[in-house]
């Protein structure tokens, strides 16, 4: 670890808490890029426990701007997070439908990339487990854009690399990770 944790308000502090029981790992740890880490961030054992999802739910719903009706983005890492920030929104009062974006298109059946309950026109809140480059909502953000709905946000639990609000920005969203590194006691991209 890097130093002392930013406090945090209690919303965040309880999915930290979690992150930090379940979801990380320290030791050696090749991760995706080739690079060698200290430390390993697993978030779906956050997002699909659930205490975990509850606390992400406690956290995203805090962040969505009113006028979101849908809550998705690409298959695996956001499913779970989607589905269960819906699932909790809607026993809260607040429906929201969700939705995944497909690797790649199905060709047969209903064809295309999105599975799910998004529509076109729908205001979207893009979602993920884990960021490092955010080239995963980069790529579901497109893939919704074509579809025909309009993602206004992007989130996701943990950013771990630092550079997915620039990619955002660029591309005309707003990004607000639920956590980051430096939350956890890491540097970005270590």
């Amino acid at each position: 670890m890097s130093g002392s944790p930013p406090p945090l308000d209690p919303a965040r502090e309880a999915l930290r808490r979690h992150v930090l029981a379940h979801s990380v790992r320290t030791g050696t740890f090749t991760l995706k890029s080739g690079r060698t880490s200290n430390w390993f961030l697993d978030a779906k054992q956050t997002a699909c426990d659930p205490e975990g999802i509850v606390a992400v739910a406690d956290v995203a719903l805090a962040l969505l701007p009113a006028e979101v009706t849908a809550i998705g983005g690409l298959t695996m890492g956001a499913d779970p997070v989607a589905f269960g920030v819906a699932a909790v929104a809607a026993v809260r009062g607040r429906p929201l439908r969700s939705f995944s974006v497909r690797k790649e298109a199905k060709t047969h059946g209903v064809t295309g990339r999105v599975a799910g309950a998004l529509r076109p026109g729908d205001v979207v809140a893009v979602v993920e487990d884990t960021v490092t480059r955010g080239t995963s909502i980069m790529e579901a953000v497109e893939a919704i854009r074509e579809f025909g709905a309009n993602p206004v946000l992007a989130t996701a639990i943990v950013d771990r690399g630092g550079t997915c609000a620039a990619l955002a920005r660029a591309a005309g969203l707003e990004f607000v990770a639920m956590l980051t590194a430096p939350d956890l006691g890491y540097g970005f991209g270590t």
